[in-house]
């Protein structure tokens, strides 16, 4: 279950013979002001909400108790940090003594997590960990709605980490890639290099901000905005008055994403280290999109001509399904990439790590 400021989006697997395939999926909308910025802030309603969310779906009847939820992470801290060849047994401990010096918060106040990082190349005299961390006031009420939906957590998880299991095949990388989540109300970067997650920032440029754009430029009403959106994007033709105001109205706001991204690809290139990558791995070689503002017209084009990267739609069951078994899915891949946190999740259950 993939819970955001203003949704719930649920993925069931089932198993059939030796593979995996969709048997449920759904989408419920809450209103706005019940999760801001990742915060719950009406304990009561986001109840009812998963409730009914559960209730919903399309597909099969859900009849388990048990979920793997997303947890946000705009209040997440993640660092991978090295720690000294020592006994594993003996680890866990010292992650937890040298995390305090990472995480800006007192370490009694929050979740902390850490899995090695293996190296793609070379043997290391040292270990690689990622440490990841929220504070226990935005992680409870998460585990307090769940419960009292009736359902029993099995694991809770920093949604970029699910949504590089769901578009990264195998998990693996030769060289960086940049993820970009376009959601409703904010867009994360997510840089994955080698066996691990390297580098995450949010941003509130988003889906909704693009429609409040044509919204204001345009002087009409958002189901309209939206329409146009979807209608045009950024293929608009001058040919058409509305396509060029739609397609002048795109522009602040994409404007605000490319510099932004560019900002940050600089921050990691010049940043990064201790990736112990192949010689020509150095640098984000790849971009790929999800989420449901990915669908965007054009967008994928001009990112690319921007950023002078190759940049490609995420197939999020691309570890899930081999290539040529995608009508399996029974929905279309448009649709399917808002749902790309909700299948890491899930495929997070498939695998059994849900300590």
């Amino acid at each position: 279950m993939d819970i955001s400021d203003l949704s719930l989006k649920i993925i069931r697997l089932e198993k059939k013979g030796g593979d995996f395939r969709l048997a449920s999926i759904g989408e419920t909308k809450i209103k706005e002001g019940i999760i801001r910025n990742g915060e719950i802030k009406d304990k009561e309603t986001l109840t009812k909400n998963i409730r009914r969310a559960i209730a919903e779906v399309k597909g099969k009847k859900i009849n388990t108790k048990y979920v793997v939820a997303s947890l946000p992470e705009e209040k997440s801290f993640l660092q991978v940090i090295q720690m000294p060849k020592i006994l594993k047994e003996d680890l866990k401990s010292a992650v937890i003594f040298e995390a305090e010096n990472y995480i800006p918060l007192p370490i009694q106040d929050v979740y902390l997590d850490s899995q090695i990082v293996e190296p793609v190349v070379d043997h290391l005299d040292h270990y690689d960990v990622l440490i990841s961390a929220l504070p226990k006031k935005t992680v409870d009420p998460y585990v307090e709605c769940l419960k009292a939906a009736g359902l029993k957590s099995l694991a809770l998880e920093i949604e970029s980490l699910s949504i590089v299991r769901a578009l990264v095949k195998n998990e693996v990388t030769s060289s960086p890639v940049l993820l970009i989540d376009f959601g409703a109300t904010r867009t994360s970067f997510i840089i994955f290099s080698g066996h691990s997650l390297r580098f995450i920032f949010s941003i509130p440029v988003s889906s909704q901000k693009f429609t409040e754009g044509i919204m204001r430029s345009m002087k009409i009403d958002p189901k309209e905005a939206e329409k146009l959106k979807i209608k045009y994007g950024l293929q608009a033709s001058r040919a058409t008055k509305e396509g060029g105001e739609v397609f002048d109205a795109l522009i602040p706001p994409l404007t605000d994403l490319i510099e932004q991204i560019k900002r940050y690809l600089d921050y990691y290139q010049s940043h990064s280290s201790h990736e112990h990558l192949p010689p020509n791995g150095r640098g984000v070689k790849k971009v790929f999109l999800c989420g449901g503002g990915a669908n965007l017209k054009g967008l994928p084009l001009l990112l690319s001509q921007q950023l002078e990267l190759p940049v490609e739609i995420g197939n999020p069951w691309i570890n899930l399904l081999d290539e040529g078994e995608k009508e399996k899915v029974k929905i279309p891949l448009e649709e399917s990439l808002k749902y790309a946190t909700a299948v890491g999740l899930a495929l997070r259950g498939i695998d059994g790590d849900v300590q």
